[in-house]
C-alpha cells in the first residue's frame, strides 16, 4: 500500500467538470486497490504535505504556489494534465499549428521534472509535445467512469431518440455555444439547448438527441461528454478541436464504444501507477 497525495484545483464535489469527474474515479479505483489516497486542493497543500507523500498525482494545478512546485520536483510525481498550462492562456489554438512561441512557455520545468506527464489522448500528447520538447509524456487514449455510469450509459444507449439537434448550453465563451446555434438555425436544424444539471440529469437530457453539436474554440484534450454522446449512440459534429475524433476507437458508438472503455479503466489504472514506480 502507497500513501498518495492527489493534488487538484478543484474536485468533483466541488466543480462537476470533465476532468474532475475523471479524477473522482482514478482515486476510488486506487484506493479500491489499496491505496491510501489523501485528497487536497492546490491552494491548501503544504511544505508537510509534499514531505510526507511517498507519490504524488498532480492534476489541475493552477493554484499551487511556485514554492511548492519547486519542493514536488524533489519528489515522485506525476502531472495528470487535462489542459495546457504550459501557457498562461491555456489556449494554443491561439497559435499557429498550436505552437507557441518559446518565449510564451510557462512551467516547463515542473513538466520536465516529472516522473511522467499524462496526457488525455493523442491530440492532447502531440500538442504538449510540439510546445515542450519533453520525452516523459503518455497519452492515455480515453477517460475514467464507474461502472454505475456505463450502467447509465448502456441503459441510454437503447432509449428512444429523436430527429433532433443537442446544443450544450455553457456559460464557458470557449465551449461556443454561440456558434453552435447559428449553425443550426443557418441550416435550419431543430435543436435544443441542454443546460447544466447534475451528470445523470445532464446526460439523460443530452441522450435524447439523434446528434450532438458541438465546436470548442480551444482544443478539447479529449471531450468526455463528445465520448459520451458516441456511447450513448448518437452522431456528432464537431471540429478538430476535439481530441476523441482523432483516436483510432472513435469510429466505435454505442455499446461497442461503452465495452471498449471498460477496457480501457484498467490501462489507465495501470499506466498511473507504472508512471508512478509504484
Amino acid at each position: 500500500m502507497i500513501d498518495m497525495l492527489f493534488i487538484a484545483d478543484f474536485f468533483a464535489d466541488q466543480v462537476p467538470g470533465g476532468g474532475e469527474l475523471n479524477n473522482d474515479v482514478l482515486i476510488n479505483r486506487l484506493v479500491a486497490r489499496g491505496h491510501k489516497v489523501r485528497r487536497l486542493n492546490s491552494h491548501l497543500v503544504s511544505e508537510q504535505d509534499i514531505i510526507s507523500s511517498e507519490a504524488i498525482i498532480v492534476s489541475n494545478f493552477v493554484n499551487l504556489s511556485e514554492k511548492n512546485k519547486e519542493m514536488l520536483q524533489n519528489k515522485n510525481y506525476i502531472i495528470y494534465e487535462h489542459d495546457h498550462k504550459y501557457l498562461p492562456s491555456r489556449n494554443p489554438a491561439a497559435y499557429a499549428n498550436y505552437k507557441a512561441p518559446k518565449d510564451q512557455i510557462i512551467n516547463r520545468k515542473f513538466y520536465m521534472n516529472a516522473s511522467m506527464v499524462l496526457c488525455q489522448s493523442k491530440f492532447h500528447f502531440d500538442i504538449i509535445k510540439r510546445n515542450l520538447e519533453l520525452e516523459n509524456i503518455l497519452s492515455l487514449g480515453g477517460n475514467l467512469w464507474t461502472e454505475q455510469q456505463f450502467a447509465s450509459l448502456e441503459k441510454l444507449s437503447s432509449s428512444p431518440k429523436t430527429d433532433t439537434y443537442a446544443i450544450m448550453d455553457s456559460p464557458i465563451a470557449h465551449k461556443n455555444t454561440h456558434e453552435a446555434v447559428q449553425y443550426c438555425e443557418t441550416l435550419g436544424l431543430d435543436y435544443n439547448l441542454i443546460s447544466p444539471a447534475p451528470p445523470t440529469v445532464f446526460l439523460r437530457n443530452l441522450g435524447a438527441h439523434s446528434t450532438f453539436v458541438f465546436f470548442p474554440k480551444t482544443p478539447e484534450t479529449l471531450s468526455r461528454v463528445v465520448v459520451e454522446a458516441r456511447m450513448m449512440g448518437m452522431k456528432t459534429k464537431t471540429t478538430n478541436n476535439i481530441g476523441a475524433i482523432h483516436e483510432q476507437w472513435f469510429n466505435k458508438k454505442g455499446l461497442d464504444l461503452i465495452d471498449y472503455m471498460r477496457y480501457k479503466q484498467g490501462e489507465i489504472e495501470n499506466n498511473v501507477l507504472e508512471s508512478l514506480n509504484v
